[in-house]
């Protein structure tokens, strides 16, 4: 008996955010080992039919870096990065658009369905929905002093969102699911990091909450320890401590950019983490680092 009224602990708990966020919009950006582990990728489907049946209208906007470089490997073609950004050239990106809008997304899709949702796939081409400028050619001084300029190929940043194919659909049964690709002005299709994408998204939506979820529990103080929350100004103080470099800085800068634009706020949590989303989003504590203005 006292573990049937401890489950009922846990719904009451639920309950006052299941109130506050009925209706609301949640853009979530998938990727990681939630995408590669089977017992993950099941749970996260479920956890994304269950914010709709609650009345939440999540968003799901998809990486698939190791997807990609799986089939580059098996076609003999050779992965090259800059600054963690892979060099996208012609023959690449035919690649990246083959899996990323075919097989990961229609991957996603099919797993949210099989669970009782009604997922519906997007790339970011579809209805020009994810507007895009190639970055430029850059510079690079190596230690001799060598120069070498760096072209990462189709590769872009968004500069527009039209969400209007989708906003529609968000507000009755339908589940979007968004293949971070986007079109340049000359019709030319970009590879965009999903981080981007996503918070683009959030902004775009008006979103209540953007989710990121990563391979880490959140952002780990200089002691290693989860920090449960940040704002610009301890995000300031953490950065010259030198608690956030290197990869985080970009990743961060992009959540604070996206609650800057009006998103309430942004979650960073283990996907690795069995129902991390319902974790963090149904409990008093929660299990990441949100990011508030």
């Amino acid at each position: 008996m006292d573990e049937i009224i401890n489950k009922t602990k846990v719904l009451m708990e639920a309950m006052p955010y299941i109130r506050k966020f009925r209706g609301k919009t949640f853009v979530i950006k998938y990727g990681g080992s939630a995408m590669v582990d089977e017992a993950l990728k099941e749970g996260f489907a479920k956890d994304i039919v269950m914010l709709k049946y609650i009345g939440i209208n999540p968003v799901i906007v998809h990486g698939g870096g190791p997807q990609i470089g799986e089939v580059l490997a098996k076609m003999g073609m050779e992965s090259k990065f800059h600054k963690g950004v892979r060099i996208t050239d012609d023959a690449t990106m035919d690649v990246v658009e083959m899996v990323l809008a075919g097989q990961v997304n229609q991957e996603i899709v099919r797993l949210i369905n099989r669970h009782g949702g009604k997922a519906v796939g997007y790339s970011g081409v579809d209805g020009n929905m994810i507007k895009a400028k190639k970055l430029p050619k850059e510079k690079v001084t190596f230690d001799k002093k060598v120069k070498e300029i760096i072209d990462l190929g189709r590769v872009g940043n968004v500069t527009e969102i039209d969400c209007s194919i989708i906003t529609s659909n968000t507000s009755e049964l339908s589940i979007p699911v968004i293949a971070p690709l986007g079109v340049s002005s000359e019709g030319e299709v970009l590879n965009i990091n999903a981080d981007l994408v996503a918070g683009a998204m959030a902004v775009a939506l008006r979103a209540e909450k953007l989710i990121l979820l990563t391979d880490v529990a959140g952002v780990l103080d200089d002691e290693g320890k989860l920090i449960h929350s940040l704002s610009h100004k301890t995000v300031k103080e953490w950065k010259e401590k030198g608690v956030i470099s290197g990869g985080m800085i970009p990743k961060i800068k992009s959540c604070l950019d996206a609650v800057e634009k009006g998103v309430k706020s942004v979650h960073i949590i283990d996907g690795r983490v069995p129902h991390s989303i319902l974790l963090e989003v149904f409990t008093d504590v929660g299990i990441g680092t949100v990011i508030t203005e």
